[in-house]
């Protein structure tokens, strides 16, 4: 089989879209051997941050001279991202023969998603590979997705707010019952910034399973010292002088997260020191997150896709027009249809001179007069423009030298984006 078959061949499982649970994965894992027992793990959830913590905890373990494997999701331009080495991608090759193998075990009976085969790859690939952990950020909701069948060293659940609420539920404890779907019984669990019923009831769960909590602000805190710049206090340890690489205040959060959930592992065979955490969080690469692919005028692309995210988005777009005065921003909007376009675009309204409506080139994708029916007139310049090409070709025309353009609302837009910069094609399915 060769990698464009391969690829063809999973995207063509798109068509039996998301389905929760883990019949299919139990089945899955019984074929090929469990590979998944094979591997140490660390499991990361969450509405928000949970991508940027797995991208920090694998940095900081490779850092300490492990050998890690990252799973993640969606993909921005290349399949192969979702599943990596040491920051390696999976090879071309390693995808068709695994493509190949799983065909094989596959039967009648067994008709797995997308989402469901690209795990079992991910976990034999890794089992194959002898990695000394992998870190494993869950693809929706936790309880019923495709990575809940580890056993993992520690997990953590990042944010709680609402989103994908056809599958999860319409309020923060539903949402964060299906979150607290992957504390396993005694093993820890690290939270986040989580406030109200989503935190009673995570926390009901870890007690029925008798799993140690460590709580943001709670059992472990950040000091912050300036941006990117912090200091880590947890139960066991504390380190000073922390750089953390990727932009945004929220990411102190997400990277005290990494160094709690490493700090929760440590007593099961990991062994970290401060030097690595601080190498790790200083090198770590997570791209379309407050990403900076140009200057003059900046560009910005940023997969925030709900009302919480856009909130983290605008204030640090406000402290960065706050620091340039005079500057403009310029906002590159598009989003999936099934997302909050009015709740998204409220926090951003009181920054964006000129808005340019746009869509990805995915059947899921709002149309441009929905996102105009959600702004309802309060940004006066808004521009439409059918595609992400001509959406950033549009946005530049409008835009000075000391500018902000940004590009969000959808991780699938940003990765159209982030394709047309590097000229390269891209991959045909990226949820």
């Amino acid at each position: 089989m060769t990698y464009s078959a391969a690829t063809a061949y999973l995207y063509g499982l798109q068509k039996h879209g998301i389905k929760l649970g883990l019949e299919n994965m139990r089945a899955l894992m019984e074929r090929l051997g469990h590979p998944e027992r094979r591997v140490r793990s660390l499991h990361i959830g969450g509405t928000n941050g949970k991508g940027s913590t797995a991208a920090m905890t694998a940095a900081i373990l490779q850092a300490a001279g492990y050998r890690v494997g990252l799973y993640t999701s969606p993909h921005l331009v290349d399949f192969r991202e979702r599943i990596r080495i040491n920051q390696v991608m999976i090879p071309e090759q390693r995808v068709a023969e695994l493509t190949g193998r799983l065909q094989a075990v596959l039967a009648s009976d067994l008709v797995p998603t997308f989402f469901e085969l690209t795990t079992a790859m991910a976990f034999l690939y890794f089992a194959e590979a002898a990695v000394d952990v992998a870190v494993l950020e869950v693809g929706l909701g936790g309880r019923f997705d495709a990575t809940n069948v580890v056993e993992p060293l520690a997990c953590a659940v990042t944010t709680i707010a609402l989103d994908h609420q056809d599958y999860l539920g319409n309020t923060e404890r539903s949402i964060g019952f299906e979150k607290a779907g992957i504390i396993k019984p005694g093993v820890p669990v690290v939270l986040g910034r989580i406030a109200g019923e989503a935190l009673a009831v995570i926390r009901e769960i870890a007690r029925e399973r008798a799993a140690p909590v460590m709580a943001l602000e709670r059992d472990f805190s950040l000091d912050r010292a300036g941006p990117g710049q912090f200091s880590y206090q947890g139960r066991t340890r504390a380190v000073r002088n922390l750089s953390c690489a990727l932009a945004g205040r929220h990411q102190l959060d997400n990277a005290a997260c990494a160094v709690a959930l490493i700090e929760a592992a440590e007593g099961k065979g990991l062994a970290v020191s401060d030097d690595a955490v601080r190498r790790g969080l200083a090198s770590v690469l997570w791209e379309g997150r407050l990403e900076c692919v140009e200057q003059d005028p900046a560009v910005f692309l940023d997969g925030a896709h709900n009302p919480a995210a856009a909130q983290v988005l605008a204030a640090y777009l406000g402290d960065w027009l706050a620091s340039r005065p005079g500057a403009r921003l310029i906002l590159v909007w598009g989003m999936m249809r099934d997302k909050d376009h009015r709740g998204f675009i409220e926090p951003l309204l009181p920054l964006v001179s000129e808005v340019v409506l746009t869509r990805a080139d995915m059947a899921r994708s709002a149309t441009v007069q929905d996102l105009r029916e959600a702004i309802g007139g309060r940004i006066p310049r808004c521009h439409d423009s059918p595609a992400a090409a001509e959406a950033l070709a549009l946005a530049k025309t409008r835009a000075a030298r000391p500018d902000l353009i940004c590009v969000a609302g959808s991780l699938m837009l940003v990765g159209e984006v982030k394709a047309l910069i590097r000229g390269c094609g891209l991959s045909p399915l990226r949820g």
